[in-house]
């Protein structure tokens, strides 16, 4: 079996590679880092004796997916579980954002979610075996004023996972759209602000966890950690308004 990855470099994804390494899996990294990712790689082929490829790559870009995709091809590999968790936010009023930075976020979070899937799920269902994981965000679940892009391609990345958990369900993929609150990972670094953080933050040891039991049960969606399930949940019965307006305090920035 052979699982790739986006975003290994670090957080997240790093776990992912460790927890599939441990379960006998193949792997190809994937991320812009390539000497994070070769740190990774050592230390899996070290502990596991698996056979790990390290792909550099900016998937960010324009034909980021299709490079990829060939670059899996030339090595011979066939990918039998893809985890789309590579992603990052931007925080702050829209109007004041860099219109490139918006777009690239699109791209990581969205665009590349979806070609990547189009470019190895037809494989898993000739095969009839194969998994996919979205990472998603509890974002998802309302809109997020001061985080509006972000919030609005993880709520593309969970409908859009939810669907396809349903098209592929009696091909023999699994395909599960994964959605954690704040997380100990390099994100808000990125984000450039721990505004955007809301509520104590879990580990990604546990994230990975919540994801494998959640594929096992074959669930099409999955949210980390109790009080994030509860908060979540509550948004379907809270008023739109009240609900957009307490979602944009949250993470308002400090002193807004």
């Amino acid at each position: 079996m052979t699982t790739l990855i986006t975003g290994a470099s670090s957080g997240i994804g790093a776990d992912y590679a460790r927890a599939f390494a441990a379960q006998g899996a193949d792997l190809i990294l994937v991320a812009r880092r390539e000497d994070k990712l070769e740190e990774l790689a050592a230390e899996l082929r070290a502990k596991h004796g698996r056979a790990v490829d390290v792909l550099a790559a900016d998937l960010s870009l324009p034909d980021a997916g299709r490079d990829l995709a060939a670059r899996v091809e030339a090595l011979g590999r066939t990918v039998d579980v893809l985890v789309n968790n590579a992603g990052f936010g931007t925080h702050g009023a829209l109007a004041a954002a860099d219109p490139d930075r918006l777009v690239e976020q699109i791209q990581l979070n969205c665009v590349a979610v979806v070609d990547l899937t189009r470019r190895f799920l037809p494989g898993m269902i000739a095969r009839g075996n194969g998994s996919v994981i979205n990472v998603a965000s509890t974002a998802a679940f309302q809109p997020l004023p001061n985080m509006a892009v972000y919030g609005a391609t993880k709520a593309f990345v969970l409908s859009f996972s939810e669907a396809l958990w349903a098209e592929t369900r009696q091909a023999g993929v699994k395909v599960i759209a994964v959605c954690p609150g704040a997380t100990e990972t390099p994100f808000f670094e990125v984000v450039g602000t721990d505004d955007a953080s809301v509520g104590p933050r879990r580990t990604t040891e546990q994230v990975v966890a919540t994801t494998l039991r959640g594929l096992h049960r074959g669930a099409p969606s999955v949210i980390d950690g109790a009080a994030n399930s509860v908060l979540a949940r509550l948004t379907r019965f809270t008023p739109k308004r009240l609900l957009i307006a307490m979602a944009g305090r949250a993470v308002a920035p400090k002193g807004a």
